[in-house]
């Protein structure tokens, strides 16, 4: 990279910090600090949403994934897609006028407290560790820019997502989500995708170039698509990140429409990173680490001041997912641990100073963990293995079956998560059966349990009214 690149980016991350600040001005309440005042139109929405559910994961993964097997690594955000859609079509509606706004407070309405709790722990985990993913991403980004060892990188991105984070709440989520959406965007879309194209000399010609297999669907294994199937589609109708955004729409047609067009366009994006894979295998095929097949071939096709786009496009997706994961993973701690069971009485000016110092703390964590961990794809699945597997029974079965108790969901996620962790200690952390263990202890316990309950047995007052 040159110095236009480098200006390009030092450019883009000093409008965030500004968007930071701003944010800070209109952050005078808990609710415009936590959801932005509920006042998000439909396409300003959709920015949101989409820059919420596509992060560095699903840019340098779905790249990773369409050098390594073709087409069929679109899977892994097609199923993203897939279940943001599915969370506007079938949950919006359930959720809507229950006046809550984390996973946790809806199973606490209907469970009792202490299945608020617990769930409040285990989602509080998954978003840190979605953060992670992101501050993985940063590290690979800023590396690939600067040749900083990875720790420095990981420190220089994390380190600006927690600035403006912490400054102005949901509100400057919002303004950079919507930013960097429109980045993103014209980054993939108009920029990397045809440029690649263009360098191996057309679609037919890289067709033609891509080993055997690679425009099959199902060439990644259907195992494989099964695990995506299990881990996102389950786990994005649970995602507390996701959950908090929708309820910064000013209403539900917005907040319905705004996630199927999410959907959408995820599906879109898939397509185009899995191509770029393909591309970038073709023109470095002795490439070693699949991880660096995005900003390898852009550092390789793309001119200067463009090359500086793409990365900050990159840097977009990256971005707004750490953001709202890390301060997701902060609202669950605040709200539903440390205001409902220390400090009852929290005032607004109180809420918004303990978020950012959780915040600070929750976004220290994941740069520990970002560190350790440092492979994007694993530390996803990670999260979204104790997510779906722990918490996506308790909360359906809630929504859809009123005979559920309260025992028999607190005994199904401390179940599930137990289980969830001895699969990772027995099959590793890139396994498909610890999801499977979790989901499935999941829905026997809190099946078992109820039956075995008389109706209504232990109830909460709250949890009766709900159901």
């Amino acid at each position: 990279m040159n110095g236009l690149d480098t200006l390009i980016l030092v450019i883009y991350f000093s409008v965030l910090i500004v968007i930071g600040i701003i944010g800070t001005k209109k952050a005078t309440s808990s609710d415009e600090f936590l959801l932005a005042g509920k006042k998000l139109g439909y396409f300003t929405h959709v920015g949101c949403l989409s820059a919420v559910i596509i992060g560095g994961a699903s840019t340098l993964g779905s790249a990773t994934l369409g050098f390594q097997y073709g087409i069929s690594g679109s899977w892994f955000v097609i199923m993203i897609g897939l279940g943001i859609m599915a969370l506007g079509l079938f949950i919006v509606g359930k959720i809507s006028g229950y006046e809550v706004f984390t996973i946790s407070q809806l199973l606490g309405k209907r469970y009792g407290d202490s299945t608020r709790l617990i769930s409040a722990v285990v989602t509080a985990i998954y978003t840190l560790m979605i953060g992670v993913t992101q501050i993985i991403g940063m590290g690979t980004i800023v590396h690939a820019i600067l040749g900083w060892p990875a720790l420095a990188s990981m420190l220089v991105g994390g380190g600006i997502v927690l600035f403006y984070t912490i400054l102005g709440g949901m509100w400057s989520v919002t303004l950079t989500d919507i930013v960097q959406f429109v980045i993103m965007t014209v980054g993939i879309f108009f920029i990397m995708l045809p440029a690649s194209l263009h360098s191996v000399g057309g679609f037919s010609n890289m067709a033609a170039q891509v080993p055997d297999g690679f425009f099959d669907v199902t060439n990644i294994g259907w195992a494989k698509i099964f695990q995506y199937f299990l881990l996102y589609v389950f786990g994005l109708v649970v995602a507390q990140d996701i959950w908090q955004r929708l309820f910064t729409a000013k209403n539900q047609k917005v907040a319905k429409s705004s996630a199927v067009s999410s959907g959408i366009y995820s599906v879109l994006y898939a397509v185009a990173l899995s191509i770029v894979g393909m591309c970038a295998l073709v023109l470095l095929p002795k490439l070693g680490d699949s991880q660096l097949a995005f900003t390898s071939l852009a550092m390789k096709i793309l001119p200067s001041g463009l090359l500086g786009l793409v990365l900050a496009s990159v840097c977009s997706a990256l971005m707004s997912n750490a953001s709202g994961a890390l301060f997701a993973s902060s609202t669950l701690i605040t709200n539903d641990i440390i205001k409902h069971h220390f400090i009852k009485n929290m005032t607004d000016k109180q809420m918004i100073k303990i978020s950012r110092v959780v915040t600070l703390v929750v976004g220290c964590l994941a740069i520990v963990f970002a560190a350790w961990i440092q492979n994007i794809l694993v530390a996803l699945d990670v999260a979204y293995d104790i997510l779906s597997g722990a918490i996506f029974i308790p909360l359906v079965v809630g929504l859809f079956w009123k005979r559920a108790t309260s025992k028999a969901s607190l005994y199904s996620i401390i179940a599930s998560t137990a289980a969830i962790f001895i699969g990772f200690a027995v099959h590793g952390l890139s396994s498909t059966l610890p999801i499977i263990y979790g989901i499935a202890t999941s829905l026997v316990v809190i099946v078992t349990v109820t039956l075995a309950q008389t109706p209504g047995a232990d109830q909460s007052k709250e949890s009766k009214s709900i159901a």
